[in-house]
């Protein structure tokens, strides 16, 4: 290789090397956190998929450390993860041990049994959780800390754009089974939900059905979150929903792949969202057992999350501050 070679394959390389760089999210030097904390004394914390991203970020910024977007591999959504390569030796286990991810019937039920100090998910404390909870003589305190929506999505060929609240309502009762009831063409409804006890499903019967008792799709339901856009881009008249942030920022599926649909004509966007002039606003939410230790710093975690300083952290995260 002769010098001019040389010299432009050393260019090339340091390219290289700062674009890769700049994948690491910069530190904002106007973050303020908790003082005194550390890998040693950092909580044990848990929550939703929705939520993991929030709960690696807050970690890392906490802990002064980079963190970077990952994506796919096996799992068809995008993750966030911390630069390994900064976090001490004896800490190298610390993300798989004091920030999981269990999902959201998983972390209420680690915060109930003690397993975990503080969560963080899109929904309350289900009725079979609360039985748990009441049997073991654990209360919760649930403070809502941002804002999402819940929304609908439909495969790309299907020409209804906007749904009213009681035709959702009919649908997932089973009254409204066609599209051409509700504008659309004459093709039978291929009703997706989620498993009971997961973020979205509960969310589903508190804030959408309002009291009415759904319909019963046993051949329907999808296990994981990012299986919803799957099934919608194979099923020309399928029907399901997500979590607006969760669709954009992990599973990142644009809506000229799989379209969200407006409800009262009201499309669910940033703005409708920060309003809440969008029907049905989620709410994410951060639990603790009631007899927490108030000099802890899981309890310190709790009221930090609430505070103005986490507010940019939750922006960046997608969400907005409630």
């Amino acid at each position: 290789m002769n010098k001019s070679n040389f010299i432009t394959v050393l260019v090339l390389s340091a390219i290289i090397i700062c674009t890769s760089c700049n994948k690491e999210e910069p530190e904002n030097e106007n973050f303020i956190g908790i003082e005194n904390i550390s890998f040693e004394n950092y909580p044990k914390v848990d929550g939703s998929t929705s939520s993991s991203v929030l709960n690696v970020m807050v970690a890392c910024k906490l802990l002064g450390l980079h963190y970077v977007w990952m994506e796919p591999a096996v799992v068809t959504e995008w993750t966030l993860q911390p630069v390994y390569d900064e976090i001490p030796e004896q800490y190298k286990n610390f993300f798989g041990e004091r920030v999981k991810s269990s999902k959201t019937h998983g972390a209420f039920m680690n915060l109930i049994d003690g397993e975990a100090d503080i969560i963080l998910t899109h929904r309350t404390i289900s009725p079979d959780e609360k039985v748990h909870a009441d049997a073991v003589g654990v209360t919760l305190i649930e403070t809502p800390i941002a804002l999402d929506a819940f929304v609908f999505v439909v495969n790309k060929n299907n020409p209804v754009k906007s749904l009213t609240i009681n035709q959702v309502q009919k649908i997932y009762t089973g009254e409204i089974t066609n599209w051409s009831q509700v504008g659309g063409k004459n093709a039978s409804m291929k009703v997706f939900t989620r498993p009971r006890n997961s973020g979205s499903e509960e969310v589903l019967r508190e804030l959408v059905m309002d009291g009415l008792e759904p319909a019963d799709f046993p051949e329907s339901a999808i296990g994981g979150m990012s299986q919803v856009f799957g099934e919608i881009s194979h099923n020309e008249d399928a029907i399901c929903y997500t979590f607006n942030n969760y669709k954009n920022l992990q599973a990142r599926v644009p809506d000229s792949e799989v379209p969200k649909i407006s409800v009262n004509n009201i499309f669910p966007d940033e703005n409708t969202i920060k309003n809440e002039s969008y029907p049905f606003i989620s709410k994410v939410h951060v639990a603790i057992r009631s007899d927490l230790d108030h000099n802890s710093m899981a309890y310190k975690l709790y009221k930090w999350l609430q505070s103005e300083n986490a507010k940019p952290t939750i922006t960046e995260c997608g969400f907005q501050p409630k």
